[in-house]
């Protein structure tokens, strides 16, 4: 437990010490690891008196030195690997680069984990991965991917500790095994695989295979053909799960078993040819409510009205799903593959063929380059001449760290001089071992051109060229083509149209060349679609949007001139901090209505899906409708596949919208759309006594009826922080600017709207005992009762989700542990019905981004709808603080937060339908304790934001679903040799404390 302990804690001093060159005190690395981890630097766990011995055993992780005032100062040690890779790059001599690179980040940056992010170890089982469909949607088209997350329970066996074998022997008496008797025919297998993708065409997870094959066949699955599946990638993609997966969410499952009353009518072809295109757009799933507007706009012809009420009549083309059960409206299609044998192998040989390109590069075998499985690694960018094809290295395990080796192999194996074999005649495309002098490096390489006396040559591994002498090259021993070389290439999203840009290439080069960056991986392809970000900093850089912010046109930014003022300005939106947006005349904006105007009626005039965004990312440019116009937008975050958050660029005001309501920029406008700078300007009142921030909320809503609903305002320009490109401004109503007493300054300044609302001391309703603090609530101030609706309070009616249904006891589940902080309480939620509950969340940012802050009366036990982060939650109310702050539980989730008043909603009946997902439990087989800080954590590593294996030992039943309790046994069952029963861990950790002390 200490050694893997001690692995965790230096990766996380490391995260935090890189995140400063200045270097950190101790007290400061201290408070800097804890906010990074939850947890203190725990040096007594591992063998150390103090911190400071703890830091002192690291060398290769921290160095220590004194301050100019004699404190000690904490420093990141250099990376051997880092230093290795700025030696090389500064051998580069190109126009482009000089001097050594600049390293951003080694490593991705530790997030909050997302509560449904999977967390297996995705090389050692395939149970607890999924099946990627490669099959074909038409005949003649390309084929498409579609990735499913979702998980079931894994019928794979435990190996049972003799004293628990009598306990599940019934149950896993109902997994019977393959007959080892039984013939395996692969070709057999991998026909009848086809016909189950053809019927699950967005996926499915290993565990399930099993069972649909029996179901379908009568016959059990052989064993050898789990095995097999990673092999034929010309079936299927078996992709696992990975820890990397923080900021998309399960896609939800394509299939349902119940489904609304089929119709006689038939559907004609035209209409379903027509819906299996917008179907493909969107292939992680399109809303059935949806599909009347998206088909009006696209097609320009109504849907037939029978479609909706008649969805079995398109299970031809898709597979529906009814993730709301009371409500058949609210399906959710998923296009449907058809196979075409001929086609398959067609695109089974071609990929054959690049495969044995790629690998072939002189007369030895080289195994080609593998893309990471995780969906956020770190890269090593080394240069780009256009951004759809940027030379990278890939940073890690089995990349870099295995490139590290091979290097110093050969740096050893070249010393003999019996293995310093000249290279002869060198041809064009050879293989060769290149000995760098200057750095006795010796280093892989491939011939490019042979002169007189000197050769050029290509460096496979570090992805730049050189021209070098003849004597320098060797022959490269076969042993060294095991590695594949690790230079390789990725094509930047969004900037395809304008990939040799010299402007975009100049700040590609000075953003992104020479640094470590974080890599999304948008698309798998021979040349994978990428964004890249710097995480560096303490905002993420999104270099792909960056660098197309660098064709816009300064000349055509709004005019800021200080003691300038400005008449027609249209105030757009108003912030809850008091800043506000406005759009003020400029050549800019004409330009910017003028080309609006024409993209109107361009998609007024276009019948295609073309225009459809079904590849969304942050950082993305696109269109959207505001106030029934056409507007630019960029994706602001993204919410699993369907719904996002959006920024109105030219306005200033941010949504939550489905990605079907976006469109691409049509080719013929996009390079003047994308020249345009933001058009929206944020201002703040200038001379107010009160501070940006600390306005209150009678005084944002004074703005907001006053400006956004007057046509002719203007205003005149105080000052200007450029660098936060903020307009102090006086605001005007009218064209009156020349007399600052008619100003909203003024009124502001001299109404009663600052002042903040007095707290009052209310008795709290619930189980408090006497003798406790009373709760203090928030009183609602006349003036926003006197504007707005009365406060709302809980409805009473409101009726609760059922409860959750759970297995029998002794009964298996598959779960996942949201929050754990100690053996006896740790919350899991069960992954059959997951899907549903991203699908609600989805449904819940949509529903309330849309909705008003109105004043609410909030109750202590009472359950409302609450903003945590950029996520609506169903949460029930702990306690009201008097600083307006209210302690909510998240009854999904199982963790605590606090969060301002303001944030809470009224939870409507439509989202009581799925039950509460958060179980409360403790672990069985381990007796009830005191668990120290460090039992603690050997269970967080081994189990928080983890899927398991749940075994039920008891259920103690409560009047309240959130205050129900599961005893349960936590079996981890990634590793393929032997499961790892967690309550056995925890006994011997507690024994080897019981010993020491």
């Amino acid at each position: 437990f200490m050694e893997l302990n001690e692995e965790l804690v230096k990766k996380m001093l490391r995260a935090v010490l890189q995140s400063t060159k200045s270097g950190l005190s101790l007290s400061r690395l201290q408070a800097e690891y804890k906010e990074l981890t939850g947890e203190a630097i725990p040096h007594k766990q591992l063998g150390h008196a103090t911190l400071d011995a703890l830091l002192h055993s690291m060398p290769s992780v921290v160095r220590l030195d004194r301050g100019r005032s004699g404190e000690v100062m904490c420093y990141a040690t250099g990376v051997n690997e880092i230093a290795h890779i700025t030696k090389l790059m500064a051998r580069q001599h190109t126009a482009k680069k000089t001097g050594r690179p600049q390293v951003v980040n080694c490593q991705m940056r530790v997030k909050p984990s997302v509560p449904l992010v999977l967390n297996g170890k995705p090389d050692k089982i395939l149970y607890n991965c999924f099946i990627k469909v490669t099959m074909l949607l038409f005949p003649n088209s390309k084929a498409q991917s579609f990735t499913d997350f979702y998980f079931f329970r894994s019928d794979k066996r435990m190996t049972l500790p003799s004293r628990f074998q009598k306990e599940v022997h019934a149950h896993l008496s109902r997994n019977p095994q393959q007959s080892n008797g039984n013939p395996y025919s692969p070709k057999l297998v991998q026909s009848r695989l086809r016909e189950v993708l053809s019927k699950h065409s967005n996926g499915f997870w290993v565990s399930k295979l099993p069972q649909l094959y029996r179901e379908l066949y009568k016959q059990d699955l052989p064993s050898e053909a789990l095995k097999d599946l990673e092999q034929w990638t010309h079936i299927c993609t078996v992709s696992s799960a990975s820890p990397s997966q923080t900021q998309k969410a399960p896609r939800t499952p394509p299939t349902s078993t119940s489904s609304p009353p089929a119709s006689p009518t038939a559907v004609s072809a035209d209409v379903k040819q027509k819906l299996g295109e917008l179907l493909l757009k969107y292939s992680s799933g399109l809303w059935a409510h949806a599909l009347p507007k998206l088909y009006q706009d696209t097609y320009k012809t109504k849907l037939p009205d029978y479609v909706l009420d008649n969805l079995p009549l398109l299970s031809d083309i898709c597979t529906i799903d009814y993730p709301m059960p009371d409500n058949p409206k609210r399906a959710i299609l998923y296009v449907k593959a058809a196979e075409d044998e001929n086609c398959n192998r067609e695109d089974l040989a071609d990929m054959k063929a690049r495969e044995e390109a790629g690998r072939r590069l002189s007369s030895q075998a080289v195994p080609p380059l593998l893309i990471p499985r995780e969906e956020y690694p770190s890269v090593l960018v080394v240069e780009a001449n256009s951004t759809n094809s940027v030379v990278l290295r890939y940073i890690g395990e089995g990349y870099s760290k295995a490139q590290e080796k091979l290097e110093d192999d050969m740096k050893d194996y070249y010393a003999q001089d019996n293995t310093k074999k000249p290279l002869v005649s060198p041809s064009s495309g050879q293989l060769t071992a290149v000995h760098a002098e200057e750095e006795e490096e010796i280093l892989r390489a491939q011939v490019c051109e042979v002169m007189s006396d000197k050769v050029k040559v290509y460096y496979v591994d570090h992805g730049f060229s050189e021209i070098i002498i003849k004597s320098k090259l060797l022959e490269l021993h076969e042993k060294f083509f095991r590695l594949p070389f690790q230079a390789t290439k990725c094509k930047l999203a969004g900037l395809e149209p304008f990939s040799q840009e010299p402007a975009v290439l100049k700040k590609f080069d000075s953003m992104a060349s020479g640094k470590i960056l974080l890599a999304e991986i948008l698309e798998r392809d021979d040349i994978p679609l990428m964004v890249l970000y710097d995480t560096s900093q303490d905002d993420d850089v999104n270099i792909n949007a960056a660098c197309l912010k660098a064709l816009q046109d300064k000349s055509l930014e709004s005019p800021l001139q200080v003691n300038s003022a400005y008449m027609n300005v249209n105030v757009t939106s108003v912030c809850s901090d008091g800043t506000f947006c406005c759009q003020l005349p400029s050549r800019g904006l004409s330009k910017l209505n003028e080309i609006l105007e024409k993209t109107e009626t361009y998609f007024h005039s276009q019948v295609t899906s073309e225009s459809l965004v079904s590849r969304p990312f942050c950082g993305k440019s696109c269109l959207a409708r505001y106030k029934g116009k056409w507007s630019r937008v960029e994706i602001t975050n993204l919410h699993g596949t369907r719904v996002l958050d959006i920024l109105f660029v030219d306005l200033g005001v941010q949504a939550s919208v489905e990605v079907i309501e976006l469109r691409e920029i049509p080719p013929p406008f996009l390079r003047d759309l994308i020249s345009i700078p933001p058009q929206a300007v944020k201002c703040c009142l200038a001379d107010l006594s009160v501070s940006v921030g600390s306005w209150t909320p009678d005084a944002v809503q004074w703005l907001r009826d006053t400006a956004l609903h007057c046509n002719d305002c203007s205003l005149k320009i105080a000052k200007v922080e450029e660098s936060k490109r903020l307009a102090h401004v006086y605001l005007f109503t009218s064209k009156n600017f020349h007399d600052p007493s008619r100003s909203l300054n003024r009124q502001l300044a001299d109404s009663d709207l600052w002042k903040h609302q007095k707290d009052v001391f209310l008795s709290s309703q619930g189980s408090n005992g006497g003798g406790k603090a009373p709760q203090m609530l928030k009183k609602v101030s006349p003036q926003s009762s006197s504007r707005s609706t009365p406060p709302s309070t809980p409805p009473g009616s409101l009726a609760l989700p059922p409860v959750l249904e759970l297995p029998p006891v002794g009964q298996n589940m598959d779960i996942y542990v949201s929050v754990a902080c100690h053996p006896g309480h740790f919350v899991l939620q069960p992954w059959q019905d997951m899907y549903k509950l991203v699908v609600l969340m989805g449904e819940m940012i949509l529903y309330y981004n849309k909705t008003e802050e109105k004043p609410l009366k909030v109750e202590k036990n009472q359950v409302y709808a609450a903003k945590v982060e950029n996520n609506w939650h169903r949460v029930l109310v702990k306690g009201v603080l008097t600083n307006g702050l209210v302690s909510v539980y998240e009854l999904d989730y199982g963790k605590h937060e606090l969060v301002s008043c303001t944030l809470l909603r009224p939870l409507i009946q439509e989202f009581c339908q799925l039950p509460f997902q958060g179980i409360t439990a403790q672990l069985a087989g381990v007796k009830p304790r005191q668990w120290s800080e460090e039992a603690s954590i050997v269970f967080r590593n081994h189990v928080e934001k983890k899927p398991l294996v749940a075994q039920l030992d008891s259920v103690q039943e409560a009047a309240h679903p959130w205050d129900r309790k599961v005893t349960v046994f936590l079996v981890d069952t990634s590793q393929e040799d032997r499961d790892i029963w967690v309550h056995d861990i925890m006994a011997e950790f507690a024994d080897e404390l019981t010993k020491a002390a």
